[in-house]
């Protein structure tokens, strides 16, 4: 036998449990500095693949033996041929099944709440750091943000034996490919999304649909119009105790204004979103927003991405106590770092104005999320 595979599946579990993992990562010092497998209790070597061609003599002291060792590539074949040549100096070794595509791509669901009217659940794209949602009331469901792997919220539907009935977007995403549009017509759900995100095909507009009940129960959903992030950006309050706050507020931070070229406009009315209309939300609301940045400090003790809009603010002093100048000034120059890779593309996608094949699609993913403008 010759060196194992490992799935992303299997690498993520590895990671929440906290098991001490060393990662070999074999792609270019950029593009690993850019983004890389992160988590957990893991130490890293970066050496780019083709100092590695004639084998692995030269960093074999560098590697330790008292970790589980994981050697990663962009999409599999080259570190599958480095974890071979260190299989063949007699070292116990995996190489990532699919390499960093595969990490791009992996999502899994973690139960936020659940009780007699509503049950919810988080799915955690950890490669991406994006975050959607499933909410369950009587026999229908509602899912929030979803990425483009449909598929998974359909079986988790079936898995509860319900029927996904509404759809909604937050706003029009700048870094991965939504399937909300998909989905609704797989389900034949309504889908719903802000007319002023100027999206082309056919969706429910938001400013027509402010509340959304179904099932038995009164299962209510607010959408607040949050403008800063995107001009259409919404977020939906449920039941009074959950803010789904797309990327207008996380956990860390606030969202970057300026993806659509204007900056301080749009800080603008982030502050106007931040200091009036979330103002007036209490503190022991949850906010579970649609991306974070650092899942170790994110997380929380039940697993999921997400706390109090009181810790929020007490955390964020940018939330607090600013007059609209500072305010202004601090997020759109906090907003001036790079942009979300390819945004401008995935955007055109999400609006329904350009069409890309699923391999397309794969390739505009791939690299870390940078949609925040502020981080405590």
């Amino acid at each position: 036998m010759g060196a194992e595979n490992i799935s992303a599946q299997e690498l993520n579990r590895l990671i929440v449990e906290g098991a001490p993992l060393f990662i070999l990562d074999t792609r270019n010092e950029s593009d690993f500095q850019d983004w890389k497998i992160e988590g957990g209790d893991i130490a890293y070597l970066n050496v780019p693949y083709f100092e590695l061609l004639d084998g692995v003599a030269s960093i074999l002291d560098r590697l330790p033996e008292d970790r589980k060792l994981i050697v990663v590539c962009a999409k599999e074949g080259s570190s599958k041929l480095v974890a071979e040549h260190i299989h063949k100096e007699g070292r116990a070794v995996s190489y990532l099944q699919g390499g960093m595509k595969s990490w791009s791509e992996y999502l899994y669901p973690v139960l936020v709440h659940q009780d007699d009217e509503l049950t919810v659940y988080q799915f955690i794209r950890v490669g991406k750091g994006c975050l959607s949602y499933l909410l369950i009331s009587g026999k229908e469901a509602l899912v929030i943000d979803p990425s483009r792997f449909t598929e998974v919220y359909e079986q988790a539907a079936a898995r509860e034996g319900v029927a996904i009935t509404h759809i909604v977007d937050s706003h029009l995403h700048a870094d991965h490919i939504s399937g909300g549009h998909e989905l609704a017509q797989k389900t034949g759900a309504h889908y719903y999304l802000m007319r002023s995100e100027g999206a082309t095909f056919h969706f429910d507009a938001l400013e027509e649909h402010d509340h959304i009940s179904f099932a038995n129960v009164h299962l209510e959903v607010l959408a607040i119009k949050t403008p800063g992030h995107t001009p259409g950006s919404v977020s939906f309050l449920v039941n009074q105790r959950f803010l789904f706050s797309g990327d207008t507020v996380f956990v860390s931070g606030l969202g970057r204004p300026d993806l659509g070229g204007k900056a301080r406009e749009w800080a603008l009315d982030l502050y106007h979103t931040v200091y009036e209309k979330l103002a007036g939300l209490a503190d022991d609301i949850v906010v579970l927003p649609s991306h974070y940045a650092d899942f170790e400090t994110e997380k929380n003790e039940q697993g999921y991405i997400g706390t109090t809009l009181g810790h929020i603010r007490a955390m964020n002093e940018i939330m607090r106590e600013k007059t609209v100048h500072e305010f202004v000034d601090t997020v759109a120059q906090s907003a001036s770092t790079q942009p979300p890779p390819n945004f401008e593309d995935i955007i055109a996608i999400n609006r329904g104005v350009r069409a890309a094949s699923p391999e397309e699609v794969q390739e505009l993913e791939i690299g870390p999320n940078r949609c925040a403008a502020h981080h405590t």
